[in-house]
């Protein structure tokens, strides 16, 4: 018995065995002796030891078998009739399309962040003075004059604050400092007003009451104006006493000026020499230095340590609040929300205007103090003929031509004190 299909013998293989047959016949299958004949097979499916019926082509195709081998092409499908055989081809990115989204996204965030900005700011100013009670007032000229007034008000500091910046505890409030910031085409120009100056009570109305007192030519101290009747008064007065129109009215507390000092991050300024004050706490040498709120103010307020007295703290005044100015216009307070936003909260926190200032205005008002300590523009003391009385005397000659070139928006010439 042999081990071969039936129909073969040994000599059947002879010398053909791994050539093929010569028969135009395939070859039968091997059959394996493992296979169980005769066995049923399930429905739909090849007899047991029998290889399962393959595809049959029908016109170069699969009749019935659409597994996608034997297609002619490679698996996975190609690229459109093309490809490398790992799926299909994703388009290239469009860069002019995504720049253009990108661009119009940052715009949008900008417009959003800068419109939020302007109506939360703007509804922190506190807009308490109204200039309309002001009566008899001087002709518009050109330019934009704003009163920009200290005030040695302690309104927001606890004990312990007034004593750490020596501060005292006096009722009430007064003007403490005054100056007139002209702005227009031929450059900002900064004037002092010394608290002492002499000027006369004219007629006016009271802020309070609506009632109209006749002026009587009592003459007082520029700061007994804001004592009387507040900003109204003190509008009032600067007005009359020197035909000049104001067209803005800024205030600033003791508190919110170290607030916004603070804020900022201190202020760098130069001074020019060793000053040790008692009475306001100031402590300072010769030379360039950064000021905190506390330090700042105690600056600011010194007079009894000065040769000048009053007259030089008007010119510290200014050379600081210029130096304030630019440090909060500078990019990296502009450009750092962490640095933009207290800084302006303090300020707009601090600040008391006339109701029809805004954000502009304000704007405005900063850049052309920053205008100042840069040599684009004028400082100066209101121009002085002496003294009576302990009151200070203006130049009236000097004054008049002063305020005729502010009006025409000419650049000043006049030499202040």
């Amino acid at each position: 018995m042999n081990d071969w299909p039936e129909a073969w013998s040994d000599d059947n293989r002879g010398g053909r065995y791994g050539r093929g047959s010569g028969s135009a016949q395939p070859e039968s299958a091997r059959v394996m002796r493992q296979v169980q004949r005769g066995r049923p097979a399930p429905p739909g499916q090849a007899p047991y030891g029998q290889v399962p019926q393959q595809p049959r082509y029908a016109d170069g195709g699969y009749d019935d078998y659409d597994s996608g081998y034997n297609t002619g092409q490679v698996y996975g499908g190609g690229r459109g009739g093309g490809g490398d055989g790992y799926g299909p081809e994703r388009p290239a990115p469009d860069w002019r399309r995504r720049i253009k989204w990108t661009a119009i996204t940052l715009v949008t965030v900008l417009v959003v962040t800068t419109v939020a900005t302007y109506f939360w700011a703007d509804s922190k100013l506190n807009r308490d003075v109204d200039l309309s009670k002001v009566i008899e007032r001087p002709e518009k000229g050109e330019g934009t004059n704003y009163l920009i007034v200290g005030s040695d008000s302690r309104e927001g500091l606890s004990d312990e604050d007034k004593k750490r910046l020596r501060t005292g505890s006096s009722e009430g409030k007064r003007t403490d400092s005054m100056m007139i910031l002209h702005t227009g085409d031929n450059g900002p120009t900064l004037i002092s007003l010394p608290r002492d100056s002499n000027v006369e009570i004219p007629t006016f109305k009271g802020s309070e009451s609506g009632k109209v007192y006749q002026g009587t030519g009592r003459q007082v101290k520029l700061n007994a104006a804001y004592a009387e009747d507040g900003p109204e008064l003190l509008v009032r007065t600067v007005e009359f006493n020197t035909g000049l129109h104001i067209d803005h009215y800024v205030e600033i507390g003791f508190a919110g000026f170290a607030n916004i000092v603070d804020a900022a991050g201190g202020v760098e300024i130069d001074i020019p020499q060793d000053i040790k004050d008692t009475k306001s706490g100031a402590d300072f040498k010769k030379g360039k230095q950064t000021l905190n709120g506390e330090e700042a103010l105690a600056f600011v307020r010194t007079r009894y340590a000065l040769a000048g007295s009053d007259l030089d703290r008007t010119k510290n005044q200014q050379k600081f609040l210029s130096a304030l100015a630019n440090q909060v216009a500078t990019p990296s307070t502009v450009l750092n929300p962490f640095r933009l936003y207290p800084t302006m909260g303090a300020g707009l926190d601090s600040l008391i205007v006339d109701k029809d200032m805004g954000l502009f205005d304000l704007a405005d008002m900063f850049w052309s103090m920053k205008g100042v300590s840069g040599g684009e523009g004028t400082s100066m003391n209101m121009p002085l003929a002496g003294s009576t009385g302990g009151n200070l005397l203006w130049d009236k000659d000097r004054v008049k031509q002063l305020v005729q070139q502010l009006n025409n928006d000419e650049k000043v010439t006049v030499k202040g004190d």
